[in-house]
């Protein structure tokens, strides 16, 4: 247990927050130990994981605990399927590679994420065509009420676009042990529609891909795209792309002919990056805080001295600008703490 603790290698904005204490936990007994002080204390939590999702505002007068659990597990079940298990802490793309040298399928549009196994279920982490819940399983957790181990199915997590029961009614309630996916080991599903995909697979030269493949050209793609934040401080998409009704859509396609958006039914899906773009955000930077200059949808820590509150007002001033101008608000997919 340590005392007034820089969480600032721990979150990857690079925001220098620190925790009244911190803990790095690497198992079910240690974790327990870490919350009976917080119990006797009397001290809110702050579990960590890449810390890819989360923009520190403040000094956190509690106890931050870094999930470290690691180990992965595997369960041939079918010719064609197998079920992988992974604990916590480990590297989300790490584990997404483990996978595919294996040869198991399902993970490979999802290469590249930022962050750890332990919080993909939260967000429902998604990306070219395919989400978590689309390869879920169940994960482990454990209640923090009463300390005891639970399993949550599919069904049970009430996954959303970028949400789950854990960011609703279970936030604050649980903490994610481990995660389990059914993957393929065989027929695998290959998914080349989305985004950029069959573009970058036609410079690759490649007309048959494997999941190799896909990989590696969404791997290209995110870096042609998105900032390293080891380079840069940032935490990927800062919003979530909007859904709004076809009617209101349809008003907007009247003053804006180029709007972009993806229907589904009486909703509309519009870019949030585009809309962010279109206020003239793309590149501007107000103090040490930038909108990046390759890709809108990611706000940066420009110089590397920026607060969180600085990061925070700097995301705000880009919500009242697209509201301003589109009528549509924007919700922020980063964790606010």
């Amino acid at each position: 247990m340590q005392e007034n603790f820089s969480l600032q290698s721990y979150n990857t904005f690079g925001v220098d927050a620190k925790a009244r204490y911190f803990a790095e936990i690497h198992s079910i007994k240690e974790l327990k130990e870490a919350l009976n002080f917080s119990d006797v204390q009397n001290l809110p939590l702050l579990f960590l994981g890449g810390g890819s999702n989360i923009l520190l505002t403040k000094d956190f007068d509690g106890l931050a605990i870094k999930l470290s659990l690691k180990g992965i597990h595997e369960d041939i079940i079918s010719e064609n399927n197998v079920l992988v298990t992974a604990k916590a802490g480990e590297n989300w793309h790490e584990f997404v590679m483990f996978c595919l040298d294996k040869n198991y399928g399902g993970l490979e549009n999802l290469s590249l994420i930022p962050g750890n196994v332990g919080t993909s279920p939260m967000q429902n982490i998604g990306a070219y065509g395919t989400e978590i819940k689309d390869i879920f399983v169940n994960c482990t957790v454990l209640n923090l009420e009463n300390l005891q181990l639970e399993t949550f199915n599919l069904e049970q997590c009430k996954f959303g676009y970028r949400d789950s029961i854990f960011k609703q009614e279970g936030k604050g309630k649980y903490v994610i042990l481990e995660v389990t996916f059914k993957l393929t080991r065989q027929n695998h599903k290959i998914k080349t529609e989305y985004g950029a995909i069959k573009s970058q697979l036609e410079n690759l030269g490649i007309q048959n891909p494997t999941i190799q493949d896909i990989s590696k050209a969404i791997i290209n793609i995110r870096q042609s795209k998105l900032p390293d934040p080891k380079e840069i401080g940032n935490a990927g998409s800062f919003f979530k792309n909007p859904t709004i009704l076809l009617t209101q859509f349809e008003e907007l396609q009247q003053k804006f002919e180029n709007i972009q958006g993806y229907p589904n039914g009486d909703f509309v899906k519009v870019p949030a990056g585009w809309l962010i773009e279109q206020c003239g955000w793309k590149g501007k930077q107000i103090g040490n805080v930038a909108s990046h200059k390759l890709q809108s949808l990611v706000i940066v820590n420009a110089t590397g001295l920026a607060t969180g509150k600085e990061i925070f007002d700097f995301s705000t001033e880009i919500i009242n600008s697209v509201k301003e101008k589109f009528g549509i608000e924007l919700e922020r997919e980063v964790n606010i703490i």
